[in-house]
């Protein structure tokens, strides 16, 4: 029998699809079900590698289980590599041994899954193989999977295009072993922010998904309809103003990992359904929220790439404390050349704005001097951030839901961090007065009724303000945009296991 190689026999797609399809009625045909089969390894490929020389002979029986990568045949034996989540193991297949099972072994196709048994030995070369007495069709892989492809001295990658790797990304995670290795971190990173929180003496809690009123932040939500109340509901876009509700219940720390959800545009840092981080602690304010932000990050990093100097893309990020802190409007002045000022014209700081380059429709629906700054920031600051940096002291006008500094009521206790051109949180001195808390609500829905894109009022959320909360810091990190940094991911998409999609169209 000629030698297999580790690729596929170059061939259409669907040819390929209906030579394994006959494969599997062949199967079936003579009575083998290859998808009812159990079974369970004793090892994983890392621990048949790991096996000490004294383990190797035939006293001992090992078993795994995985998929077929890549078949090298030849006559009467032929080598196999099996994979499973931990790594690659050789498997040898000899028709000594297999009798009349060898011919079933060499129409094992790459991608099966099988489960396997037989007992280790080295190569000539000094492999580690697992010698099959035993073996099992547990899946059927119907569809070839892509395969690299050389040409003119350069490798293609037969599976490079983003938006199918995006939209099969249980092929992308069986093909791009760095994927795989990118979420596995992703996991690793959740699971410190919560031993770091939790060790802090936070309570992890879950609040609502559906909401009657869409609060806690200023976006366009998802709507949905409730048949048994016959009511409208709102998809949460964030889930602060129940955790605060807990906070006035006596809870002293509570936090949140979890989903929100936002009606508005997709690009390489935003997704419609994200996850969140959303704490609260009594007795805190903006400055306990910094100091927790610097060492949640910090401490997160070290435990998940072991180090505080992060490489990404082009940048060398330093995540070590402390961290840079700039005013909201210094920041602007910096990146933009535009020095606004309380005291100043809306049509003034529009001329300024258009002067400094911002074309007109971006200023488009500008009648206030925080909205042109909420402009010139997003447009020429932002991305000039790239070093982890504390923007501080955010306009009252554009941060309803924060405490105002006595001496200075036109600015509020609030601060962003930004890493690599990028928000990553928010955080600020909780506003606990209902009575300044219910006169926010309502500029908010006036902005709302005026066409902008104001807030709702929360009469229960004032209600719950009236039972008194004690002065309280509270803080959001998106876990998204922190896996991109950890990950050194370009998009948002690379960190989410499904990014939403267009329906693909498929043919029955």
């Amino acid at each position: 029998m000629a030698e297999s190689t580790e690729r596929e026999p170059v061939a259409d797609s669907s040819d390929l699809f209906e030579h394994r399809l006959h494969k599997l009625q062949n199967l079936q045909a003579a009575g083998n079900d290859p998808y009812a089969a159990y079974f369970r390894p004793a090892q994983t490929a890392a621990e048949l590698l790991a096996l000490a020389e004294s383990e190797h002979g035939e006293a001992k029986h090992f078993s795994v289980a995985g998929r077929i990568r890549s078949r090298r045949l030849m006559g009467k034996a032929g080598f196999m590599d099996l994979e499973d989540a931990s790594g690659r193991i050789q498997l040898y297949g000899a028709q000594k041994e297999l009798t009349d099972r060898y011919s079933d072994f060499c129409e094992l196709d790459l991608g099966d899954q099988i489960g396997a048994g037989g007992y280790l030995f080295r190569t000539r070369t000094g492999q580690t193989t697992l010698h099959l007495t035993e073996f099992v069709l547990l899946a059927k892989c119907l569809r070839p999977l892509p395969v690299v492809k050389e040409a003119e001295g350069r490798v293609f990658d037969a599976f490079a295009d983003k938006e199918q790797r995006y939209r099969m990304r249980y092929v992308d995670l069986i093909v791009n072993p760095e994927v795989r290795e990118a979420f596995e971190k992703r996991s690793r990173i959740v699971a410190e922010v919560r031993n770091f929180l939790i060790e802090r003496g936070f309570l992890e809690v879950e609040t609502p998904m559906m909401h009657p009123i869409p609060g806690g932040a200023t976006a366009r939500p998802f709507v949905t309809h409730h048949n048994a109340l016959d009511m409208e509901l709102y998809l949460r876009i964030a889930p602060e103003l129940y955790l605060k509700r807990l906070i006035v219940g006596g809870f002293p720390r509570v936090f949140e990992i979890n989903r929100n959800f936002r009606n508005e545009g997709i690009s390489y840092k935003h997704n419609p359904e994200f996850t969140m981080l959303e704490l609260y602690e009594a007795y805190g304010n903006m400055d306990t929220m910094l100091e927790l932000c610097e060492s949640l990050i910090s401490t997160v990093a070290q435990k998940t790439i072991g180090a505080l100097q992060v490489e990404y893309g082009e940048q060398r990020l330093d995540f070590s404390p402390p961290w840079k802190r700039v005013g909201y409007l210094q920041a602007i002045a910096e990146h933009s050349g535009v020095a606004l000022h309380l005291d100043m014209a809306p049509a003034e700081a529009l001329e300024m704005a258009q002067k400094a380059g911002i074309r007109p429709e971006q200023l488009a629906g500008c009648d206030t001097v925080w909205k042109v700054a909420e402009v010139l920031f997003d447009e020429r600051t932002e991305k000039e951030l790239i070093q982890p940096t504390f923007i501080i002291d955010y306009p009252t006008a554009i941060s309803p839901l924060a405490k105002a500094w006595p001496e200075r009521p036109q600015f509020v206790q609030r601060f962003e961090p930004y890493i690599a051109g990028r928000e990553i949180g928010n955080a600020f001195s909780e506003l606990n007065d209902p009575i300044e808390q219910r006169r926010r609500f309502s500029e908010q829905v006036a902005e709302r009724e005026k066409g902008g894109e104001g807030g709702y009022m929360d009469l229960d959320y004032v209600r719950a303000l009236e039972y008194g909360m004690p002065p309280t810091g509270g803080m959001g990190i998106g876990i998204d945009r922190l896996a991109m940094l950890l990950t050194n991911a370009a998009s948002i998409r690379d960190t989410i296991l499904f990014p939403l999609m267009r329906p693909e169209r498929f043919e029955e």
